[in-house]
Protein backbone atom coordinates (compact mmCIF):
# COMPACT_ATOMS: atom_id res chain seq x y z
CA UNK A 1 0.00 0.00 0.00
CA UNK A 2 1.33 3.46 -0.80
CA UNK A 3 0.22 7.05 -0.46
CA UNK A 4 -1.62 6.89 -3.78
CA UNK A 5 -3.85 4.12 -2.46
CA UNK A 6 -5.02 6.65 0.12
CA UNK A 7 -5.70 9.21 -2.62
CA UNK A 8 -3.55 11.90 -1.06
CA UNK A 9 -3.32 14.98 -3.24
CA UNK A 10 -0.14 17.00 -3.67
CA UNK A 11 -1.13 19.54 -1.01
CA UNK A 12 -1.82 16.81 1.55
CA UNK A 13 1.49 15.08 0.81
CA UNK A 14 3.33 18.40 1.02
CA UNK A 15 1.72 19.21 4.39
CA UNK A 16 2.50 15.76 5.79
CA UNK A 17 6.08 15.97 4.57
CA UNK A 18 6.42 19.39 6.21
CA UNK A 19 5.19 17.88 9.47
CA UNK A 20 7.66 15.01 9.15
CA UNK A 21 10.52 17.44 8.52
CA UNK A 22 9.41 19.48 11.56
CA UNK A 23 9.27 16.34 13.72
CA UNK A 24 12.80 15.33 12.74
CA UNK A 25 14.05 18.83 13.47
CA UNK A 26 12.33 19.19 16.86
CA UNK A 27 12.70 15.65 18.17
CA UNK A 28 15.98 14.55 16.67
CA UNK A 29 17.72 17.79 15.80
CA UNK A 30 18.04 16.61 12.19
CA UNK A 31 17.19 18.53 9.07
CA UNK A 32 15.88 16.28 6.34
CA UNK A 33 14.98 17.20 2.79
CA UNK A 34 11.78 16.83 0.81
CA UNK A 35 12.78 13.49 -0.69
CA UNK A 36 13.68 11.98 2.70
CA UNK A 37 10.39 13.22 4.19
CA UNK A 38 8.44 11.74 1.28
CA UNK A 39 10.25 8.42 1.71
CA UNK A 40 9.35 8.40 5.43
CA UNK A 41 5.72 9.18 4.57
CA UNK A 42 5.58 6.41 1.97
CA UNK A 43 7.25 3.94 4.33
CA UNK A 44 4.78 4.53 7.14
CA UNK A 45 1.84 4.61 4.75
CA UNK A 46 2.87 1.30 3.21
CA UNK A 47 3.73 -0.44 6.49
CA UNK A 48 1.17 1.05 8.92
CA UNK A 49 -1.50 2.75 6.84
CA UNK A 50 -3.71 -0.32 6.44
CA UNK A 51 -3.72 -0.87 10.21
CA UNK A 52 -4.94 2.67 10.93
CA UNK A 53 -7.42 2.50 8.07
CA UNK A 54 -8.86 -0.73 9.49
CA UNK A 55 -9.15 0.85 12.94
CA UNK A 56 -11.20 3.63 11.33
CA UNK A 57 -13.43 1.08 9.63
CA UNK A 58 -13.94 -0.77 12.93
CA UNK A 59 -14.73 2.49 14.76
CA UNK A 60 -17.24 3.40 12.04
CA UNK A 61 -18.86 -0.01 12.29
CA UNK A 62 -19.25 0.30 16.07
CA UNK A 63 -20.70 3.81 15.72
CA UNK A 64 -23.21 2.77 13.06
CA UNK A 65 -24.16 -0.34 15.07
CA UNK A 66 -24.91 1.80 18.12
CA UNK A 67 -27.03 4.17 16.04
CA UNK A 68 -28.97 1.22 14.61
CA UNK A 69 -29.63 -0.01 18.14
CA UNK A 70 -30.95 3.46 18.99
CA UNK A 71 -33.35 3.17 16.07
CA UNK A 72 -35.11 0.22 17.72
CA UNK A 73 -35.81 2.40 20.77
CA UNK A 74 -38.28 4.52 18.77
CA UNK A 75 -40.19 1.45 17.62
CA UNK A 76 -43.91 1.70 18.44
CA UNK A 77 -45.32 -1.01 20.62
Amino acid sequence: MNTQEFNLNKEQKDEMCAQIRQFFLEERGEEIGDLAALMVLEFFTAKLGAHFYNLGVQDSYRYISLKLEDLFEIEKK
